[in-house]
């Protein structure tokens, strides 16, 4: 059994090309628990997310990011995943001649995953089925001609797939109609009880309302401007940011 970690953000300062993005921010999820981040266009939402996946455009000036007692913020994007962390992008890209199934299995393999190729696609035909996706879909071309909706389930069928120890949904919730969203939270939720840190970068409540976070955390201007319950997703919902700018 992958044994759970914490993720633990400490004082994390991070640029774009010179530009400070994030400007001291302190996070800690443990295992099972859901968190959100919310907050205003340009508020660093979607820099955190892939400042801790380690993508090579986010440099981190200042700061740590630890799973468990191993400090990842200096880690290659491939051996974070390997170590457990997994970020849905919000805009995948298509890659020709390359089938779903051959991605996930690769994928798999990657981070470590030993399954035989029969057990692995009976697993896949579940996990699929269970974010709203047919069996002839694992066929198709990576990402080519997908839907926003099936795009985004598909992000969520690869997080089951590698059950990773931080799972990280940046916007999983944007254009989706109202079964797709309840099927996406289901299955985020499956994960969280399941022993995995979630973190949801968003904009809007309504993903929230069917997973009940354990903390929200607003961002503003590169900072966490305050952290509550489920109940300040609600408060944010009806009246905005303008109190935290």
């Amino acid at each position: 059994m992958t044994k759970k970690q914490a993720l633990s953000i400490e004082n994390l300062v991070v640029s774009i090309e010179k530009k400070e993005i994030l400007k001291g921010i302190n996070l800690k999820i443990k295992p099972g628990e859901i968190h959100a981040v919310m907050g205003p266009n340009g508020s660093g939402k979607s820099t955190l997310a892939y400042a801790v996946a380690g993508h090579p455009s986010y440099q981190v000036r200042r700061g740590t990011v630890r799973l468990g007692n191993k400090k990842i913020s200096s880690l290659a994007p491939e051996k974070r995943a390997q170590a457990g962390i997994f970020l849905a992008f919000q805009n995948p890209v298509a890659v020709e001649g390359v089938s779903v199934f051959n991605f996930l299995k690769t994928a798999a393999a990657a981070v470590g995953r030993k399954i035989a190729p029969r057990d692995f696609l009976q697993e896949l035909e579940v996990a699929a089925a269970a974010v709203g996706l047919s069996q002839d879909f694992l066929k198709r071309d990576l990402n080519l001609g997908f839907s926003g909706g099936e795009r985004k389930r598909f992000e969520v069928l690869q997080a089951l797939v590698l059950k990773p120890k931080i799972a990280i949904f940046d916007e999983i919730d944007s254009g989706l109609d109202v079964d797709a969203l309840r099927d996406i939270a289901g299955q985020i939720k499956q994960l969280a009880q399941g022993g995995a840190g979630v973190l949801i970068v968003t904009h809007y409540q309504r993903i929230l309302k069917y997973l009940t976070p354990d903390r929200v955390h607003v961002m503003v201007s590169g900072k966490i401007a305050k952290s509550g319950g489920a109940d300040l997703a609600a408060k944010l919902e009806e009246e905005g940011y303008r109190g935290y700018r």
